[in-house]
């Protein structure tokens, strides 16, 4: 499952780099769940080009991660953001003012990591 879920993070970020072609036998494997035998005979090739191109692509969209680790830096701040969430949740319940700006700094702390990876 994890694969699946990494190919098509993949994809979301960088599929538009992807040819035309490329951009559509992807969706058609990695979206639409559609065998590579589905896939030759709707765009008339051989079930080996059809796993040649995927490879293909799934290394053009690894190679944009590895250089750009736009995923990496979206991960990031999808769990620095999620902390700030549990943090004012936490605040929820506070009735003392010394514990309320331990919270706002860890707040701050955050907001900071996130400012950092923009």
């Amino acid at each position: 499952m994890e694969k699946i879920v990494e190919r098509g993070m993949l994809y979301d970020f960088y599929g538009e780099l992807l040819t035309e072609h490329q951009k559509a036998v992807y969706e058609e494997a990695v979206l639409n769940d559609m065998s590579l035998s589905e896939i030759a005979e709707q765009y008339e090739i051989s079930r080996q080009g059809v796993h040649d191109l995927l490879k293909r692509c799934d290394k053009i969209l690894s190679d944009y991660e590895n250089k750009l680790h736009l995923i990496e830096k979206f991960m990031k701040i999808k769990g620095s953001a999620a902390e700030i969430h549990k943090v004012l949740d936490e605040m929820d319940n506070l009735e003392d003012l010394e514990q309320i700006k331990c919270k706002c700094d860890e707040i701050r702390g955050r907001s900071n990591e996130i400012l950092e990876e923009l």
